[in-house]
């Protein structure tokens, strides 16, 4: 009997159940992290993480060398992180799932970063750590063995846009951009992240955190078509850029557009961070118009 195929969520319940029908048949991911504390998220997983789970880290092993110019969390070369991923074990066709403690903040670049390597068996363990626990399930401090696995990258199922692209578009109007940060920050207040506060201009904002529910899980697939259905518009989706302070959290938005039914956002990797590191971009500040 073939297993269900999982390209946006899974449930702690689903996760338990697939492991339990299919040993090796579903590769565990931890992606906890903190701005704040690099290293904290690693500590957390050594302290107790679902068994099995394998480690990446955001700054080290999401995301590539930083120049000054490229944003704070640039792409990584695509080699390198299918070697990293090939390193700890991943086959090719296999089942991923990606989990955090911080409302998928992380575990959504992980995601995205897969369907980017053509890769679309991923989903995010909905509501993550929490949920598994709540569920009653089991933590383990074990870190899994490893041989080096068959995975390799195929024809992108993402897609990406940039700085040029999105400069072009504040004349040509041809795309809607979606900044997923707080409103604060859209604003250009409380600025703490990057050197300069504000916004691209004619960007909407969509806080990445509306996507989900009180309890951290994402909402309904109806709900979620309802909100961004009306922040787009007319707009097509695949018409819409995404971006936050350094394409992380926007990879949230596009997991939550994907669960809507809303397929081809491109992503703007570089997003704030490497926007606002140009002094001869525009910015805009306040609310949107």
């Amino acid at each position: 009997m073939p297993h269900t195929h999982y390209t946006t969520l899974i449930s702690a319940t689903n996760l338990v159940e697939r492991i339990a029908a299919a040993s090796g048949s579903v590769f565990i991911v931890d992606c906890r992290f903190d701005l704040a504390a690099p290293e904290a998220g690693e500590t957390a997983y050594a302290a107790g993480h679902i068994p099995g789970a394998h480690y990446l880290n955001l700054d080290r092993d999401l995301s590539g060398a930083k120049t000054g110019k490229n944003g704070r969390h640039p792409l990584p070369e695509r080699a390198a992180l299918v070697a990293k991923l090939k390193e700890i074990g991943l086959n090719e066709g296999q089942q991923v799932v990606a989990y955090d403690a911080q409302g998928g903040m992380y575990a959504s670049r992980l995601w995205w970063l897969l369907r980017w390597l053509g890769h679309d068996s991923v989903a995010l363990l909905d509501g993550g750590l929490q949920a598994w626990q709540a569920a009653g399930q089991p933590l383990d401090s074990a870190t899994p063995s490893t041989s080096p696995g068959t995975f390799k990258a195929g024809a992108p199922l993402s897609v990406t846009i940039d700085a040029d692209g999105v400069l072009r578009n504040i004349d040509t109007h041809e795309r809607v951009v979606i900044d997923a940060r707080a409103a604060d920050r859209y604003r250009g207040e409380n600025e703490t992240l990057d050197a300069v506060g504000g916004h691209i201009p004619g960007a909407l904002n969509r806080f990445f955190k509306d996507n989900l529910t009180a309890d951290g899980r994402f909402k309904t697939a109806h709900e979620l078509r309802e909100t961004f259905g009306a922040l787009l518009g007319a707009t097509q989706p695949d018409r819409v850029v995404l971006q936050c302070g350094s394409g992380v959290t926007a990879c949230h938005n596009a997991l939550a557009m994907e669960i809507a039914g809303f397929h081809g956002a491109a992503l703007y990797p570089g997003s704030w961070s490497e926007w606002s590191s140009d002094a001869s971009r525009p910015v805009a500040t306040g609310a949107a118009a």
